[in-house]
């Protein structure tokens, strides 16, 4: 009876452990992660989503649906989710979506600033005669790193009503002084937007990113700004065509007014201007270059929002020059535009 006994017993055993070691798919120890690594890849404590949680994920610059878009600021959709062990993520992660590292929490509604007359001084100044932009109401500037340390607030009395400031250029550059400028800008009470200066040899996603990284989404600030001109002395000697140049712009405006839900404002100069832009995006604000002649003689039959009329301007509060700026509109004009955005 007892040596009978052992074969079964035997036999049962061989099954329960052929049954563990199987890899198929009902057992439980199929879809962990695998104990193995290499140099360059540290194990994880737990399962690996198939979609980094986080992760920005820049679609393809050609899209069609990209190029196409042109209506009104794009409310988040619903994605669907990757199931992976435990969890689910999305399969794909919309800039607008992401928290800006510095947001602007419990913003109240503000009220108008005050509009400082211009008295910017000029170390070139041009005769625009009878559409000189001293009789427009509103004035301002735009700053980089090159005009070092700023004193806003006698820049802004000198009749700086808002300040446009260098953010980023390509895909990776920030200017050292932007986040000092962007918060002083605010405590001296200006209006003030971040620009960005684009980079032909970088994709548009990736600089969306890089602006949308470093530019906090602040309901209080000016529309953000892409700067589209030739620049010589730059690192990055290509000339896309005009072509490409548009489907670039467009990615990565759209992207823009995605996360912050403003329409970005094209800056640019006459002869990117006469060779890639004329009569290209009627929907979108333009801030024009014209520091020989008003803006209606170097760009005709556009309209315009800013108008950029000196680079050689001088003002108390910052050393050197300075770029001088108007709105084109009357002061009644200005506010209700700052608040209608």
């Amino acid at each position: 009876m007892r040596l009978s006994a052992v074969p079964a017993i035997f036999l049962a055993g061989l099954v329960l452990a052929g049954c563990t070691s199987s890899s198929g798919p009902e057992s439980p120890s199929a879809g962990l992660p695998s104990k193995e690594t290499t140099s360059s890849v540290a194990e994880t404590a737990g399962p690996v989503p198939t979609a980094a949680v986080g992760e920005i994920i820049a679609e393809p610059e050609a899209h069609p649906e990209q190029l196409a878009w042109a209506g009104q600021v794009s409310q988040p959709h619903v994605f669907e989710a990757v199931t992976t062990e435990g969890m689910a993520v999305p399969s794909e992660r919309p800039v607008e979506l992401i928290t800006p590292a510095d947001p602007d929490i419990g913003a109240t509604p503000r009220k108008r600033a005050q509009i400082y007359s211009r008295q910017f001084r000029d170390a070139k100044p041009i005769n625009f005669g009878s559409r000189s932009p001293r009789k427009l109401a509103v004035h301002g500037v735009d700053i980089s790193r090159w005009q070092g340390e700023i004193d806003w607030a006698r820049l802004r009395m000198q009749g700086a009503n808002f300040a446009y400031i260098k953010a980023t250029d390509g895909g990776d550059h920030l200017d050292p002084m932007f986040k000092k400028n962007w918060r002083r800008a605010k405590e001296a009470g200006l209006n003030r937007g971040a620009y960005h200066f684009f980079y032909w040899c970088r994709t548009a996603g990736e600089q969306a990113d890089w602006f949308i990284r470093n530019v906090p989404r602040d309901p209080g600030a000016l529309p953000p700004v892409i700067d589209v001109e030739y620049n010589g002395e730059s690192s990055c000697k290509r000339r896309v065509s005009r072509a490409k140049v548009l489907e670039k712009m467009q990615v990565f405006m759209d992207k823009l007014e995605r996360h912050y839900g403003q329409r970005p404002v094209i800056y640019t100069a006459p002869d990117f201007y006469r060779d890639n832009l004329r009569g290209e995006f009627p929907n979108h604000p333009f801030w024009l270059r014209s520091v020989a002649a008003h803006p209606s003689k170097v760009y005709p039959g556009r309209k315009w929002l800013f108008w950029q009329y000196s680079g050689s301007g001088l003002s108390h509060g910052v050393e050197g020059r300075i770029d001088l700026n108007v709105f084109h509109g009357s002061e009644e004009d200005w506010h209700g535009w700052v608040a209608g955005r």
